[in-house]
């Protein structure tokens, strides 16, 4: 009888439905006022008195003040507190407006202090006969979706869990139960009318209360703390999932839509550290911002992050058609009031990043967009330094030209004593932003930004792994003893942002990346988080193997971020200032130009020479037996052109080296 009552009341069109309720709001608001005369005099002498026009002409005034709130624009299976609050400050304005006017025009027709009586029994009446229409319209469709709904319990009973678990009750697919939480004083209270449990009753209550799922509502808590949860449940038969973490939350808004599976970013990151707000905007807000590379990982972060410091407009340069419109369309999903300008082209070319900058009057610029997969740049050497460093040219000498307030480089630890191609060419864009910034008379702000490896970018060894585990294995690495540092997309971008706030200019910043990860241990990590087992000798029957394949071409076993040892604290914590040594912009510039001349040939050889007479650091490494790196020789790349001297071209450059190698064979 009830679910019949119930479809036929979903079936209705919308106007049927108000209809519905406005006639049973004009058959019970007579009642609710007729009982406030009763309450009033205890007998129903009041009633006889006044009749039935009073309480006909107050429900009549009071339904067109219910549709004005909303009450009735409202769906109830979605209605919240906020319509009911709206309906009873507006009851309470018609009753206090009526009882002025009775007072006023001294009329003793109508009862004033029933008046007064009726707005708590009408309110009263309006709250429960919506709630109870509600939770039998959910009812009913929780029955329409049995074995659909997912039997849900929160973890962590603070804010975000009570902004999950009112979500949840909006959503006819999610059935919350109850609260987990850590805060013994919070057992067995009540929480957005769930019980809270403490975690040492964990165990019973999944059992008892059926539990399918688990949902971590605990964004501020550092990944340490979310693996022992994560261990916690691990144990018993249930799905974990979890809500964003605060770096991640760009809006702050908690829908069911926030809920997302457990990630590896989520045990490997480190606590976060919320940004300067004065920092975060100075650059940014009311600014015209222009990110280059704003499709790849860490541009199209940039992009998020920075949409949310209200920019005059945000420029978007990237040269992938697809990862442009992708981070488009995503910017104008979430910002729909963001001022967006898309610009397809590389750094490489002149016009099109001359032009998206004066077309725009660019404020601010975040270059991001480089080649950055080692062993792909290590042999596709002219594209990358192009790329690289000739893009990275091009920005800085438009910026100058078109008098741009700031530009920051994103670069690499891998640009400190790089061992490929890849490193060296991001140390060649840092001494391109060095050398622009001083310039004696220009009027931009240059800086750069140094960090190591992102969790979850394009090219990182998390989605090589993820894929490899989902095939079945095995998960192959290239040296058993190989560390990363490692830091989330977000706070990456964040502090990227902020770094470049601080800048003065010419300033290498370096990122606090935290202690190093072995490359072994996250592969462990992620097979054990996928539920699968290693297959070792030990354990022949295990699910995945792990593969030692022998260091890559370029590769290094460990990451630094630094090249010397001076380095400033500076007024944030998880960012210092490095002390690195620059090179005057003639000389540099002809080093480049011969740079590109071999790139033109396609002469590895000379490309090598040439890299390593501009960053002397640079010492490609090779692996023989797969297992430790090698230095090749002395007389190979050790011997530096000297920084001081004028590069006429690549060939002089080259005979300056034959001669210098020449005399130390002579020597030895």
């Amino acid at each position: 009888m009830t679910s019949a009552l119930t479809q036929w009341l979903l079936a209705l069109p919308r106007r049927g439905k108000v209809a519905l309720m406005v006639a049973a709001d004009l058959m019970m608001l007579p009642l609710c006022f007729s009982l406030a005369l009763l309450l009033r005099k205890g007998d129903g002498d009041l009633l006889n008195q006044y009749g039935a026009l009073p309480p006909l002409a107050i429900a009549l005034l009071t339904i067109p003040v219910f549709y004005l709130s909303g009450l009735y624009r409202t769906v109830l299976r979605y209605i919240d507190l906020k319509v009911l609050w709206m309906s009873g400050v507006s009851l309470a304005a018609l009753i206090g407006l009526t009882y002025l006017a009775s007072v006023l025009l001294q009329d003793g027709y109508l009862p004033r202090t029933g008046v007064l009586i009726y707005w708590f029994i009408a309110f009263a009446y309006v709250v429960i006969s919506r709630f109870l229409a509600r939770a039998l319209l959910r009812t009913s469709q929780y029955r329409k979706n049995r074995g659909k709904v997912a039997r849900l319990a929160i973890f962590g009973a603070g804010e975000a869990g009570y902004q999950l678990a009112l979500a949840m009750r909006a959503s006819p697919d999610h059935q919350p139960l109850c609260f987990f939480d850590h805060d013994i004083t919070l057992n067995n209270k009540i929480v957005a009318g769930l019980p809270v449990y403490d975690v040492s009753r964990l165990a019973d209550q999944l059992s008892k209360l059926s539990i399918d799922e688990v949902v971590l509502a605990i964004p501020s808590a550092s990944p340490q703390r979310r693996r022992e949860v994560v261990d916690s449940l691990r144990a018993h038969a249930v799905e974990v999932r979890t809500l964003p973490t605060l770096l991640e939350m760009v809006d702050g808004k908690i829908t069911t839509q926030s809920i997302r599976e457990i990630r590896i970013e989520d045990l490997l990151g480190r606590e976060p550290v919320p940004p300067n707000k004065n920092l975060f905007a100075k650059n940014t807000r009311n600014k015209v911002v222009m990110v280059t590379g704003a499709g790849g990982s860490i541009g199209s972060e940039l992009c998020r992050q920075i949409a949310t410091q209200e920019p005059r407009k945000l420029v978007l340069l990237e040269h992938s058609e697809y990862a442009l419109y992708t981070i488009e369309q995503e910017l104008r999903q979430l910002f729909p009031d963001l001022d967006v300008s898309p610009r397809i082209g590389s750094v490489c070319d002149p016009e099109v990043v001359t032009a998206a900058v004066r077309q725009n009057r660019v404020d601010t610029i975040y270059h991001a967009a480089a080649y950055k997969h080692v062993p792909l740049v290590e042999s596709n050497m002219p594209e990358g330094i192009r790329n690289n460093v000739l893009g990275s040219l091009t920005v800085a000498d438009v910026a100058h030209m078109y008098g741009v307030e700031t530009c920051v480089l994103v670069s690499t630890d891998k640009a400190v004593r790089p061992t490929n191609i890849m490193g060296a060419s991001k140390r060649m864009a840092e001494l391109v932003f060095q050398a622009a910034a001083a310039r004696p008379r220009t009027r931009t702000n240059f800086s750069m930004v140094r960090f190591g490896n992102v969790l979850g970018s394009s090219g990182s060894v998390v989605p090589l792994f993820r894929r490899q585990i989902e095939g079945g294995g095995p998960i192959t690495i290239t040296h058993a003893d190989v560390v990363r540092y490692f830091m989330l997309i977000p706070e990456a971008a964040q502090l990227v942002i902020q770094a470049g706030a601080m800048a003065k200019g010419g300033e290498v910043f370096v990122l606090d990346m935290g202690d190093p990860v072995r490359i072994v241990d996250l592969a462990r990590t992620m097979i054990d988080m996928s539920g699968l087992e290693e297959k070792t000798r030990d354990n022949p029957a295990g699910d995945i193997e792990i593969k030692v394949v022998g260091l890559r071409p370029g590769e290094k076993l460990y990451e630094e971020l630094l090249i010397g040892d001076g380095v400033i604290p500076s007024s944030h914590t998880r960012i210092m200032c490095a002390k690195e040594h620059s090179m005057e912009e003639a000389t540099l510039h002809d080093f480049l130009a011969a740079l590109f001349a071999a790139c033109d040939t396609r002469d590895t050889l000379k490309i090598q020479s040439l890299v390593q007479a501009i960053v002397p650091e640079y010492a490609p490494y090779s692996s023989l037996d797969g297992s430790k790196p090698r230095k090749p020789a002395r007389s190979r790349v050790l011997v530096p052109f000297p920084l001081g001297a004028r590069a006429r071209g690549a060939e002089e450059v080259l005979a300056d080296f034959a001669e210098l190698n020449a005399k130390q064979a002579h020597a030895s």
